[in-house]
């Protein structure tokens, strides 16, 4: 897949099992996100464009069936169900629904990333994209770097989703708590920092910025053609 990075939610309100798997997926080069709650889940992937959701049927408040059933007329993520041992009919109702897969507990982690990759395989989106070039300047997000008057750039996997962010809406405002919550950071000073670094690979003035653009009161824009 080409440097290809797939972002990933967890969605579990077992701390240790969030953590875990968040572990092993990171240790297997994947980008994770993880959320408490159905609540928490259904914040995020309005600002996120996750590429699988890792999601638990039981928990408090919202259970992960009725997630799935509140977002699947807008959800285009796949999805994976953590089910306990007897919940049969639970896991039926969620392929009938829309999952995609489903793995018992306690799981192998290394079944786990198997079933994450035939998944990716099979449903990476086509319509997002990935490389985009404007004046002097290209964005490979599969490679991750800027290309700006044939110097290179490196993108780490932060800068990364926040461009992939403001690539594929152009024009949107994204405040400082879309960008925290997108990075799963909550410092407005470390956001600015974050974005005054692209603005050095993106901008032939970063000082006077054309595209990666400040909205006074608002948040950041990304202008581009």
């Amino acid at each position: 897949m080409d440097n290809f990075i797939a972002h990933i939610l967890v969605v579990d309100d077992d701390d240790g099992i969030r953590s875990l798997v968040k572990k092993y997926l990171n240790e297997n080069n994947y980008l994770v996100t993880t959320a408490v709650s159905a609540e928490d889940a259904t914040e995020k992937v309005k600002i996120i464009k996750f590429d699988l959701l890792i999601l638990d049927i039981m928990m408090p408040g919202k259970s992960g069936l009725e997630f799935i059933h509140e977002n699947k007329n807008k959800l285009e993520t796949p999805v994976i169900l953590l089910t306990a041992k007897g919940e049969a009919n639970e896991r039926i109702e969620g392929l009938e629904i829309g999952a995609d897969d489903y793995l018992p507990k306690p799981f192998e982690p290394k079944e786990l990333i198997l079933r994450i990759q035939n998944i990716i395989d099979k449903t990476k989106q086509n319509d997002q994209i990935r490389v985009i070039e404007f004046d002097d300047i290209k964005i490979d997000l599969n490679k991750q770097m800027i290309i700006k008057k044939d110097t290179e750039y490196k993108i780490n996997n932060t800068e990364k989703v926040i461009l992939e962010k403001m690539i594929n809406n152009p024009g949107k405002t994204f405040s400082r708590e879309d960008i925290g919550i997108l990075i799963n950071l909550d410092k407005e000073r470390s956001i600015d920092v974050i974005i005054t670094r692209l603005r050095k690979k993106i901008e032939t003035n970063p000082k006077n910025p054309k595209f990666l653009q400040t909205i006074r009161g608002a948040g950041y824009v990304l202008w581009i053609k």
